[in-house]
């Protein structure tokens, strides 16, 4: 192989240092000109992420259902690296614990008090209805979907052709030996900003929610200096963390993710609305299957209306920008998994855990304010973030609720933010499994100071704005790294056919050979007579 990491290393952190030095000298234009390049993106090309989005998910299905599904991931006959529970808690803890803490709560409500496009008043069972069916869809299919066809194409590189896990040698197939040259340092460079931005705006959303959880249980101020503290603390924590090998730092820490989120969403699910939750949750998912192909291409051209770029679109590029993060990370833990397995198991039980989740948290905020004491939807309206606490004190040990669930919090931050630093020092790093301390300790400072830029540019804001900009060019890259995925897996399929044909031919000359041979020896030396008395005769 002929890539050189080095130029990937200091041209990403080179493109990242500018923009950090734009962001810490002039905030006001940096955000400026994310706004432009935000207004020009999605009014150019917002259909295209419905589209793309939409057909990643169509193509996994796809590839699973076919025969291709049987592939596996390594070695045929290999087993998986991690058992079923832990695979599926990493998955679950690097893709989108932080996101369905942030918005468990806050999406519906805000979709209660101004219902998507108008579809129904405000404040009414109709707009609660509304918020659970676009939270489902939000964070369904299609979000992991994303994830799931940028984890299969590196899994496959990585351990069926046992290439190095970069992005550039998910293109092999179909650009050849060029993706050892520019053209795939070039490919490279951008997943790795792309995977800045949208960890990124990961840990910042952590950290604003951390920071309305501080308000709620010790009084501090919600403001960006407290949150610029905040993360200051998480990223020591994530430096120390970034130093523990993969198999002892992330997957126990996920595996603690897991248990807490499981304990706590248990004991909202029954100290909550049960019944309402699981009326709300049967309600939002047929809501959801109903209308889900709708809802994946819906524009609105007539209207001029841009609640479809501030939300679904939103979605979507954050999802795309976390793809390479997200993708890698998955792929790195799938090994000995067949691509059926891998694809029902990334796409499907995570959407179950979320429409849980949401069901859960979202839907005992909902029956507050339809049924008991209203309050959390005028919070929301005032600070996006403040939903979920006020929601946990309607529960007993309100005040518990509440520390546990900013340690969960900052898990599922530490947890992202480190599993980041292992992919970012795979594609830094000639795609090796396990990169070097200091080239995770890189990628974790970094990682650290556009989360801070960002903070200071605008908030959730300029986190939506970045999101959506940087998913934009690796979104292309996509939809060309599947038609190669499919390129590879038509040749593997090919190239196996050809050995079963020729195995075949090679059989059938050797049975026509010896058929050949028995009809040119004498009958009688194949079946000899016997005589009488047992010995061979000829006469």
């Amino acid at each position: 192989m002929t890539h050189r990491p080095g130029w990937v290393l200091y041209l990403s952190l080179l493109l990242l240092l500018a923009f950090v030095a734009l962001g810490v000298w002039a905030p006001e234009l940096l955000a400026s000109r994310a706004e432009q390049a935000l207004h020009f993106t999605t009014e150019h090309f917002g259909w295209l992420y419905l589209f793309a989005t939409t057909g990643f998910l169509v193509f996994c299905l796809a590839v699973a259902l076919s025969d291709y599904g049987r592939i596996r991931l390594g070695s045929d006959g290999e087993v998986p690296e991690f058992p079923y529970p832990a695979w599926l808690g990493m998955i679950f803890s690097a893709g989108m614990g932080v996101g369905l803490v942030f918005w468990g709560v806050a999406e519906p409500i805000t979709h209660y008090n101004a219902p998507p496009l108008g579809l129904a008043p405000a404040g009414t069972p109709e707009a609660a209805s509304l918020g659970m069916r676009y939270s489902l869809f939000h964070w369904g299919f299609h979000q992991w979907a994303n994830f799931a066809v940028v984890g299969l194409a590196i899994a496959y590189v990585r351990f069926r052709q046992q290439r190095p896990g970069l992005i550039s040698e998910a293109f092999r197939a179909s650009l050849g030996d060029r993706v050892d040259g520019g053209l795939g340092h070039a490919i490279n460079v951008l997943a790795v900003v792309s995977t800045v931005f949208g960890v990124a705006t990961t840990l910042g959303l952590g950290v604003i929610q951390i920071n309305s959880g501080l308000v709620s249980v010790a009084g501090i101020a919600f403001a960006t200096s407290s949150q610029l503290a905040i993360l200051g603390g998480i990223a020591v924590i994530v430096l120390l963390c970034s130093l523990t090998p993969l198999e002892s730092g992330v997957r126990y820490l996920s595996d603690a993710n897991m248990l807490l989120a499981a304990g706590l969403l248990l004991f909202v699910f029954f100290a909550g609305p049960t019944d309402f939750i699981t009326a709300a949750l049967t309600n939002a998912l047929g809501d959801y299957f109903g209308n889900v192909i709708g809802m994946s291409l819906l524009m609105t051209p007539y209207t001029g209306e841009d609640w479809v770029e501030r939300w679904t679109i939103f979605y979507w590029a954050w999802g795309l920008s976390w793809a390479p993060f997200v993708g890698s990370f998955i792929a790195r833990i799938s090994r000995g998994r067949t691509i059926r397995e891998f694809v029902l198991g990334v796409i499907g039980m995570p959407v179950l855990l979320s429409a849980v989740w949401f069901a859960t948290f979202g839907g005992t905020a909902l029956y507050q304010e339809l049924f008991g004491e209203p309050g959390i939807a005028a919070a929301v309206k005032a600070e996006i973030s403040s939903g979920l606490f006020l929601m946990l004190q309607v529960l007993p040990g309100a005040d518990v609720l509440a520390v546990l669930v900013l340690i969960l919090i900052v898990l599922f931050v530490i947890t992202s933010a480190n599993s980041a630093t292992f992919v970012l020092g795979m594609f830094t790093g000639k795609g090796v499994l396990t990169p070097s301390r200091w080239l995770r300790l890189t990628w974790g400072v970094m990682q650290t100071l556009v989360a801070a830029v960002l903070l200071l540019s605008g908030g959730l804001g300029a986190l939506r704005t970045m999101s959506i900009v940087a998913a934009f060019p690796f979104m292309v890259l996509m939809i060309f790294m599947a038609v190669s995925l499919l390129q590879s897996l038509r040749n593997e399929r090919r190239q196996a056919e050809l050995h079963e044909a020729l195995l075949r031919e090679r059989i059938q000359r050797m049975l026509e050979q010896h058929e050949a041979e028995l009809a040119e020896a004498d009958p009688l030396e194949q079946f000899p007579l016997r005589s009488e008395e047992g010995s061979p005769s000829r006469e």
